[in-house]
């Protein structure tokens, strides 16, 4: 008969395997990417893969300094704004995230939205960028010819969400919870900067999307104009794998 030191030896024992083996399969594939090409073939695999540590996120405005602790043990669904403005393709990679996050359904909450800021914006720019990213999705659901082309016209940046228009997209949810974006901008690192660089062998382009898991691994890439199901569909192939975040 297992006496109580043996089962509390056992207890012990199980809980440190449950604590450190999603992380030593994390740790692994960030190794070894090359078990991955079966299953995840949609955007390209980051070879090898670069590491960012935590010093390399720093928040870019109140928000994200106060939201920065989100990003740890998350895997990370980064947007990229390379130039000083988010023209038409940028703006729409930043919103095809928040559709991708969305369809992730159960495994949603592992996963955080991020855009990298490589250079400085204005601050009136910025705001409607995020005020974009908030509400620009209720013109999508609609499916109407006259949505679809307002849509269309307001990713342009010259294009700005006035009061009217956003009192008509609000409709009758709170302004103050409806305008929020729960997209978290990011200053990165001069070192991880140059990091985004190396990997595309020049600078980043408009509209480019990155993967990184929750120790930090920039895993995947995604070219401009990429498709949020393919996105979703290696996302949920690292997730069932790595069991981590």
């Amino acid at each position: 008969m297992i006496n109580q030191q043996q089962k509390n030896r056992l207890i012990i024992l199980s809980l440190f395997g449950m604590t450190i083996i999603p992380f030593l399969i994390a740790w692994g594939l960030s190794k070894n990417s090359g078990l991955l090409m079966g299953s995840v073939n949609k955007g390209q695999l980051i070879i090898p893969v670069v590491a960012t540590g935590r010093d390399d996120f720093v928040g870019f405005d109140e928000f994200s300094v106060q939201n920065i602790g989100e990003l740890k043990g998350h895997w990370l669904i980064a947007n990229v704004i390379p130039h000083g403005q988010c023209a038409a393709v940028c703006l729409e990679a930043i919103l095809k995230t928040k559709q991708l996050r969305l369809m992730l359904n159960k495994e949603l909450p592992r996963t955080r939205r991020i855009v990298m800021i490589l250079k400085g914006i204005a601050p009136d720019a910025a705001k409607q960028y995020w005020l974009k990213d908030a509400l620009l999705w209720r013109l999508r659901v609609t499916q109407n010819k006259q949505d679809d082309a307002l849509y269309t016209r307001l990713l342009g940046e010259e294009n700005k969400l006035d009061d009217a228009l956003m009192t008509q997209l609000i409709a009758q949810d709170k302004p103050e919870m409806a305008a929020a974006s729960d997209l978290i901008r990011i200053k990165p690192s001069a070192s991880l900067a140059e990091k985004l660089a190396g990997i595309m062998k020049n600078e980043v382009p408009e509209g480019m999307l990155f993967l990184i898991d929750p120790l930090g691994n920039l895993m995947m890439r995604y070219a401009p104009g990429f498709d949020p199901y393919q996105v979703k569909s290696d996302l949920m192939h690292l997730l069932k794998i790595s069991q981590i975040g």
